[in-house]
């Protein structure tokens, strides 16, 4: 019998050709991040060129300023105000330190031990916040006051006596001086200090404490090794956020302090709202701006860390 052959059955056709989907909502985002970024193209682009252009005028307010290019403004203005910045530069510094010595314990107190009572203890980290900047300076006018109990006790402790050698203070009194405006920077920024770090440190898993544990690591050796570093993060961003508007501040050495104590942001505020010289006032702003953005450029290279909370 011969072989009966199928014939092959016929080919589909080709199926037509598909254009690729268009890609909807492509200027979402971009939608999305127009109305920051109008924002602050109006309330921060545009007042910096404002102020450069400002920076390098003549002039006086009678007779008008006019852009000649005067760079040497800025010359002149470092030259005779560098005792200022440099002075800024020291209290932010040492009130930076002490946020982090005070808010790191209490940071890490929220994170691994305050238990039920975390949200209570919060809320008294942010309670501050609650009040003016200006009225929790001026409280601190009555805490400092010659003759009150904290001079009192200081004085007692022969305290006084080390910061009075230090530059700190003068004889018995704590106002004027300048350990009364670190203390007002502290007491401030305090709470900057505290949320990254706390931030950061609940991230923390605790399994690697206990891993630690396990291999018979010391609490201290694991507080070196394992969290404090992953709790850079927090460091680093809450030294950030103290030490830049300390530096820049000028409410608490107006208060606290004295004509010996007056940081470069008392200075500013002089030149703009009394003696009205805008072009150094101007120039002394982009100065500090720029002397912060080069140490926070490199304190950032210099921690190592990517990832800021």
């Amino acid at each position: 019998m011969a072989a009966v052959t199928e014939a092959p059955p016929p080919l589909a056709p080709p199926a037509p050709e598909q254009k690729p989907p268009r890609r909807r909502g492509r200027w979402m985002p971009y939608l999305l991040l127009l109305p920051g970024i109008l924002w602050l193209i109006v309330f921060f682009a545009l007042p910096m060129v404002y102020q450069a252009s400002t920076s390098v005028q003549t002039g006086s307010l009678e007779e008008g300023y006019q852009v000649t290019w005067h760079f040497a403004t800025y010359w002149d203005a470092l030259s005779e105000y560098w005792p200022q910045f440099l002075r800024s530069v020291l209290y932010a510094g040492a009130a930076t330190v002490l946020c982090l010595l005070l808010g790191y314990p209490l940071a890490y107190l929220i994170a691994f031990r305050a238990g039920r009572w975390k949200h209570l203890i919060m809320i008294l980290v942010i309670a501050p916040f609650f009040t003016s900047f200006l009225i929790r300076t001026l409280a601190w006018k009555t805490i400092l006051a010659d003759g009150g109990p904290v001079v009192g006790a200081l004085n007692a402790l022969h305290v006084l006596d080390v910061t009075s050698w230090l530059g700190m203070t003068s004889g018995d009194r704590v106002l004027a001086t300048p350990l009364a405006v670190v203390c007002g920077l502290t007491y401030n920024f305090l709470p900057f200090m505290i949320l990254p770090l706390y931030t950061s440190l609940e991230r923390i898993d605790g399994r690697l404490h206990e891993a630690a544990g396990d291999l018979y690591a010391r609490p201290f050796t694991t507080f070196r090794k394992v969290t404090f570093p992953l709790s850079m993060p927090g460091v680093v961003s809450g030294t950030l956020l103290t030490f830049i508007p300390a530096a820049g501040d000028y409410v608490n050495a107006d208060l606290l302090g004295s004509t010996d104590t007056r940081m470069i942001g008392n200075v500013i505020q002089s030149q703009f709202l009394r003696i009205l010289d805008y072009p150094t006032a101007a120039a002394l702003s982009f100065i500090l701006m720029f002397a912060i953005l080069i140490m926070v450029t490199l304190y950032i290279r210099r921690s190592g860390t990517e990832d800021l909370v």
